[in-house]
Formats: C-alpha cells, structure tokens, sequence
C-alpha cells in the first residue's frame, strides 16, 4: 500500500524551490477518512456535512483555499478524492 503525501512547494522568484507549505490541518482530515469509514464516506458525498462536523469533536482548521477545494471536489473513493486536491492544490 503506498502513502500519498501532500507536498505542496512554491517557486521562489529566483526558481528554486521553498519548503513544503504546511498542510496540518489537511493531514488530520484525511487521517480521519482513513480510520473511519463513515467519516469517509460522509466527506465523499457531504464535503461541507464533514468537514462542518469534524471527526470526533474536533474540526479542522484548514485555510479558506483549502475549505473551497475540499467543498468542490467530487470523487468515487478517498485515492480519487485525495488526487485531486493535490492537483488543485498544485494549480493555485
């Protein structure tokens, strides 16, 4: 089984490379969609449901991009679903 990372760098204006931006938040919320199966599902057909709802008392304190990107995005299964964060996050 492999891992899927959400490494998100930025281009400096000389062309190189920053650090990671840190995505905490996001990492907990798919963390959740792992273990819990109906967390899971509910982020897959409900994304504003879940992600209003936190997994077990807890929200997750994502920014305003990431809020609209997780709220947009449609997909079949968690591989899917997490592919395309990624590339809208890679795109903004």
């Amino acid at each position: 089984m492999s891992m899927l990372t959400l490494d998100i760098y930025s281009a400096s204006s000389r062309g190189f490379r920053k650090p990671p931006v840190t995505r905490t938040a996001l990492h907990r919320l798919f963390a959740a969609a792992i273990v819990s199966d109906q967390f899971r599902t509910t982020l897959l057909r409900e994304p504003e449901q879940a992600l209003a709802n936190g997994y077990l008392g807890q929200t997750f304190p994502l920014t305003d991009q990431e809020r609209k990107i997780i709220k947009t995005i449609r997909a079949e299964n968690l591989t899917d679903f997490a592919q395309k964060v990624n590339q809208a996050l890679k795109s903004t």
